[in-house]
């Protein structure tokens, strides 16, 4: 057939036969699949407006907490940052960190530390009850000076508990209890990071639930009904020219679409009026024109640069805040990091590969307070569990999704208009993706035994504790007296998170609980990272740092370094016992390649028996 003999056609997306579809559950693009570029630009920017509705909230959470709330500059200022950290830390970890489709968005994680520091009678607001002006004035003109202050105790605090979470990484600390880790640790961890969330999807489709609903529904029908019509769209090529190509567009594009047509009909219940116009009003926010004054009131250019706000500063407090929150994010990371792979149909990320994003995701962290982003970036669940809905799992898409992102922060006019998008529309989309990530927790399990009593009740007990106990803290916020105010922050912060408790429990009664290697799942979910000699299988070769990985494996000492891709982690550590028979054997077979052959066996007892 001559439409499949053009290779700039026929990019895995002209689908016209039956064979020519994805298996059930396959990607259309994995991971190291690298589509057309006006693909790449399309899917970069659905996961970009994916990531927009949660990522955008914090700048306006922030410019409240240090009391520049009425300060338009302020906020565009902190729209503008925050867009380009986003990008510019989902570039570094999808090309050096752990190298899998994954945004780096703003963490709403490091917001209750934040929120802890800045009740501090020295930083409470000068309007708020029995709040102090920090410089002891309260002219108009030391307002600038007032957030500034608070900025940089917040920004000094983020980098030095960020520079301890790279620490941990660089040290292969995390990676030490990958050893630990199995299905029924990933499962309750993944799968709450997406039951977890649904209060975030609950807030935005409050705001509207028709045209929420309109949203997911239209995202379920295009994926489970419309995934397989292929759609004919004009297409040109240099060799045909002129020509329609049949595209899956509704499997491709759902969230862009769905988006799309909700965005549509916001605007027209908005020129008419029939979404009601008070700022105090539940369905304001639906309206398109909510945001109108972020547009006008950002710059269009905007170039963050360190120290923007000042020389950051630190505090015993402050830090200990930060540091629950960063330990709290990094077991969340790791489980998204198990989440992607599974997503997008990609071996485990080997040690190195967890090292090495947890680094990075403290290096940019250490960007976004050097430049005063006033947050930490971390990854984003939302948009793993689009790859299960788009079937895109290209690494390039989401480096263009960064780009994309880093473009709207320094343009800001571009990142503004992004952020009309009303919140109903991003809490249907939102509500089906958190949906996805749990869902994939649970395939986990497929693993396991799951007819063994004791693998049920592990699960039971990691899942309704891991929903029970931070509900029980966030209804009793102090429970927690251990006598020392930064111990007790920690612990509420920690017990206060779903994954964190949920992973721990499962992870702790695994371990502790007898059970064979194939009940627990160990065997088969060790298979799929490790070869039968310990070594990391040739499929994980997207885990590599690109160009340099080829020589870093000629240098022998650079496999006990925890970020380097020769190493493997306790994994190859503790198989060297078992490697040295298989060796032995290995040996001896090359030296009698026939050895294995019954006849060979039979021939040379003759022989002996003739020679006796």
């Amino acid at each position: 057939m001559e439409d499949r003999e053009d290779p700039v056609d026929t990019a895995k997306v002209e689908v016209t036969t039956e064979e020519d579809r994805p298996r059930h559950g396959k990607t259309f693009y994995g991971v190291e699949d690298v589509p057309p570029i006006h693909l790449c630009f399309l899917f970069g920017l659905q996961q970009a407006m994916l990531c927009l509705g949660s990522t955008l909230s914090i700048p306006f959470i922030i410019s409240g907490m240090i009391c520049a709330e009425d300060e338009s500059d302020v906020r565009a200022k902190l729209l503008s940052i925050t867009m380009f950290m986003c990008g510019l830390a989902t570039i570094l970890q999808c090309t050096f960190g752990v190298r899998l489709g994954i945004v780096q968005g703003g963490s709403h994680t490091f917001i209750a530390p934040i929120v802890a520091m800045m009740t501090l009678s020295k930083w409470s607001c000068p309007h708020s009850p029995g709040g102090a002006n920090v410089n002891g004035t309260s002219t108009a003109e030391d307002k600038d000076v007032e957030w500034q202050l608070r900025m940089r105790e917040i920004q000094g605090n983020l980098i030095l508990a960020s520079l301890t979470q790279v620490i941990l990484g660089c040290t292969g600390v995390m990676g030490f209890f990958l050893q630990f880790i199995g299905p029924l640790t990933i499962a309750p961890t993944i799968s709450l990071i997406g039951l977890s969330l649904t209060g975030v999807a609950l807030d935005f489709n409050t705001v509207h639930w028709g045209i929420a609903s309109l949203t997911f529904c239209l995202i379920a029908i295009f994926t489970l009904l419309l995934s397989r019509i292929q759609v004919p769209l004009p297409s040109f090529s240099m060799k045909r020219k002129c020509h329609v190509t049949r595209f899956p567009i509704f499997q491709l594009l759902p969230v862009i679409i769905s988006i799309s047509i909700g965005w549509l009909v916001c605007y027209l219940l908005t020129i008419t009026d029939t979404l009601p116009n008070d700022p105090n009003s539940q369905s304001y926010y639906a309206r398109t024109d909510a945001r109108l004054d972020v547009v006008s009131g950002i710059p269009w250019f905007f170039f963050p640069y360190p120290f923007i706000f000042g020389t950051p500063t630190v505090s015993a407090a402050g830090y200990v805040g930060m540091l629950a929150a960063t330990l709290s994010s990094i077991v969340e990371s790791i489980g998204d990091y198990f989440a992607a792979a599974k997503i997008s149909h990609a071996t485990p990320p080997p040690p190195h590969a967890i090292n090495r994003g947890l680094a990075m995701e403290g290096f940019c962290s250490i960007l976004s307070g050097l430049v005063g982003a006033g947050h930490a970036t971390t990854s984003y669940s939302s948009n793993i569990g689009a790859i299960g809905i788009t079937k895109v799992a290209s690494r390039r898409v989401f480096q263009v999704a960064g780009l994309i992102l880093v473009v709207s922060g320094v343009i800001g006019k571009i990142g503004a208009v992004l952020t009309l998008i009303p919140d109903p529309v991003i809490g249907g989309i939102l509500t089906v993706v958190f949906g996805m990530v749990a869902m994939v927790g649970i395939s986990t399990l497929q693993y396991t035994d799951m007819s063994s009593t004791r693998n049920l009740t592990i699960l039971a007990i990691s899942i309704i504790l891991g929903l029970m106990v931070p509900q029980w803290i966030a209804q009793n916020p102090n429970a927690i007296q251990t006598g020392n105010s930064e111990v007790d922050q920690v612990l509420n912060v920690l017990l206060g998170t779903a994954m964190f408790v949920g992973g721990f429990i499962g992870c702790f009664l695994d371990n502790i609980v007898p059970g064979s290697a194939e009940e627990r799942g160990i065997k088969k979910w060790r298979e799929n990272m490790y070869d039968s000699n310990g070594k990391s299988m040739e499929s994980n070769v997207h885990y590599d740092i690109p160009y340099i990985t080829k020589y870093m494996k000629k240098v022998k000492c650079l496999s006990f370094i925890p970020v380097c891709p020769t190493f493997d982690g306790m994994g190859d550590r503790m198989s060297c016992r078992k490697k040295q028979p298989r060796d032995l054997d290995t040996t001896f077979n090359e030296k009698h390649p026939k050895a294995n052959n019954d006849e060979y066996h039979l021939s040379n007892i003759t022989q002996d028996n003739t020679k006796l």
